[in-house]
């Protein structure tokens, strides 16, 4: 079974040395006091967490799954429950919460690297407390005082869970669809009536109240998404104090069996009259919702990071363990009857692509942390633009580009370790089932990338791309003249030009069909992932050539790193360049009774 260990040093390396979050963070009033000290305690007690109480149960929990008992019941497998009490003890849940509601007000600096261990050590089970945190952002911001003061102390104790109810049988993404009735009652409350599908943690054991955020039509709505309103209805109906009263008037009619996240309950839920309470202003719970869902393709991005870290370090832990055949060179092992497989050029190959993956998107996803922590507490009306524009933006990219490298690390993890990655007893054919969902829900992938090229750069002419563009313009004014970073700069400097021309191209064409939009959009998002992670590791190795003269290997291998990533995987854009350009003519062409 694959042992968690946590990454210490590298978390450490792209908060302190590339990010520099602490000198960042002490700009902001809110966190004036934060520490490095502070935040590489709160980071190794976490590890320890994760490695020691979350890790061990990953494997059986994947293996027994969750199970419906009937009656709407549904349990969770052996060790979930006493792992989330451990957890809520520590206060690990309140991390980053108001501490007006019990949170302990740290940065989302912070939490980012908590979340992406918790995914590494187990990824079903952190989708309860994940989602829980998106259910306590949603009412934070939404909510009355009256139900921030009621759910929002048990939220962030984690006393109380929380999930997002959307999807309907006959609706996915298309939330225009929608027909869950919400009909007023006198005393200002509702009766929800519906059927809700694919609700992740929406049923379990592990809490004692559990909060929907739910989707409905008021009676006299609008046709489409602009008649869409949030409630919030709880598993168990709570008086003003807070103790819970009767059971509400839904329950789960069965649970998913699914490809993976065998540990979540992905459930039915069926409404019939159940109680809910407006959440926002009538007809305008989508405005609500995108706060969750936005928040949680971030955290998907996440659950990407982390399992592209486990994936690695099983792949390393093989590669050096694994005896197998002799290296092309001569023997390295003359002493054993065959050479470990990490000597294979091959090999190497797959370690080195997980790796690049792996650290260009902790990079990518930390930085967006930091931007939404000066979002949310400076001062300055121009940064706070700044980072609100770069966080839309990106947001689609770090769903998208993470997840599917991660899908891609998971696979290259079951290839070298060959017909063992096959088998359950090693567990990493469950990173590449786990990681399959990661690139479907909170909007697939697709959806994102016409979220990126439609939204985001096309409805506003490209100004929030000018603003990252500026970023990658600073650095290779910077570092332009500079030798020993050419290798870095002129390739990011290349692409940025490329990315400027090309978008450019695609808009003009969109304008007159918007096929071509959709026709470029994912090739599109993929040079732009590309794009953002030639910038962070033209970052990284400038940080890494200020210090290779330190005799510490940590510096070497970021290097040796970088330069895969330049020779080996950016040079993927300029294929990708020419399928955006193919167009869409060769898609649309062929009538649909032909396929």
């Amino acid at each position: 079974m694959p042992q968690f260990i946590p990454p210490l040093r590298d978390i450490q390396f792209v908060q302190h040395e590339l990010l520099g979050i602490e000198p960042k963070l002490n700009t902001l009033a809110h966190h004036a006091d934060v520490s490095r000290d502070l935040i590489d305690q709160v980071v190794e007690e976490a590890g320890k967490f994760c490695s020691e109480v979350l890790a061990p149960t990953n494997l059986n929990g994947d293996h027994e799954g969750c199970a419906y008992v009937g009656e709407g019941v549904v349990t969770t497998p052996a060790g979930f429950k006493e792992a989330y009490e451990q957890f809520c003890q520590a206060g690990w849940p309140s991390l980053s919460c108001d501490v007006k509601y019990g949170g302990q007000g740290l940065p989302h600096a912070l939490q980012t690297a908590i979340q992406e261990m918790l995914n590494s050590a187990n990824l079903a089970w952190t989708m309860y407390p994940g989602l829980t945190h998106g259910a306590y952002a949603c009412l934070l911001h939404y909510g009355t005082p009256a139900l921030q003061d009621l759910y929002l102390p048990r939220l962030v104790s984690g006393e109380w869970t929380g999930t997002m109810c959307l999807t309907e049988p006959h609706s996915g993404t298309d939330l225009g669809l929608l027909r869950s009735r919400a009909e007023p009652n006198a005393d200002g409350s509702y009766r929800i009536t519906g059927t809700k599908i694919f609700i992740s943690a929406g049923e379990h054991d592990m809490a004692a109240n559990i909060v929907q955020l739910v989707l409905a039509r008021l009676p006299d709505a609008p046709e489409g998404v602009r008649g869409i309103s949030l409630f919030v209805v709880p598993k168990f109906i709570p008086d003003a104090d807070g103790a819970l009263g009767e059971r509400n008037g839904y329950q789960c009619a069965r649970i998913e069996e699914k490809m993976g996240i065998h540990g979540n309950s992905t459930c039915v839920l069926d409404f019939e009259g159940a109680s809910g309470w407006l959440v926002g202003e009538p007809n305008k719970g989508l405005n609500a919702m995108f706060l969750m869902m936005n928040a949680a393709r971030l955290g998907v991005g996440l659950q990407g990071l982390g399992l592209m870290e486990i994936s690695y370090q099983a792949s390393v832990t093989y590669a050096r363990e694994r005896l197998q055949g002799r290296a092309l060179t001569g023997p390295k092992n003359p002493e054993q009857s065959a050479d470990p497989i990490i000597v294979h050029p091959d090999i190497r190959r797959m370690l080195l692509t997980q790796r690049a993956y792996l650290e260009g998107s902790r990079a990518f996803l930390y930085w967006i942390a930091l931007l939404i922590d000066e979002e949310e507490h400076t001062d300055d009306d121009e940064i706070r633009a700044q980072c609100e524009d770069l966080t839309a933006l990106l947001t689609p990219v770090a769903k998208a580009f993470v997840t599917d490298n991660a899908f891609l690390g998971a696979n290259l993890a079951l290839q070298i370790h060959g017909g063992s990655g096959y088998i359950q007893e090693t567990g990493v054919e469950q990173y590449v089932r786990d990681a399959r969902i990661a690139m479907i829900y909170e909007g697939t992938n697709g959806i994102q990338a016409l979220d990126l090229i439609g939204r985001k750069i096309l409805m506003d002419q490209g100004a929030k791309l000018r603003r990252f563009g500026a970023l990658v313009t600073k650095l290779v004014e910077e570092e332009g003249t500079n030798d020993e970073m050419a290798e870095f700069i002129n390739p990011l400097a290349e692409l940025g030009g490329k990315v400027e021309k090309l978008t450019m191209e695609v808009g003009m064409k969109a304008f007159q069909n918007q096929d071509e939009a959709g026709a470029a959009s994912v090739d599109y998002l993929r040079i732009i992932g590309h794009f953002v992670m030639s910038y962070f590791w033209a970052r990284m190795a400038r940080v890494a050539l200020d210090k290779q003269d330190s005799g510490d290997p940590f510096y070497t291998a970021k290097l040796a790193t970088a330069r895969f990533y330049f020779a080996r995987l950016y040079p993927e854009t300029a294929g990708l360049i020419r399928t955006v350009r193919a167009g869409a003519k060769t898609l649309m062409d062929l009538e649909a009774d032909l396929f």
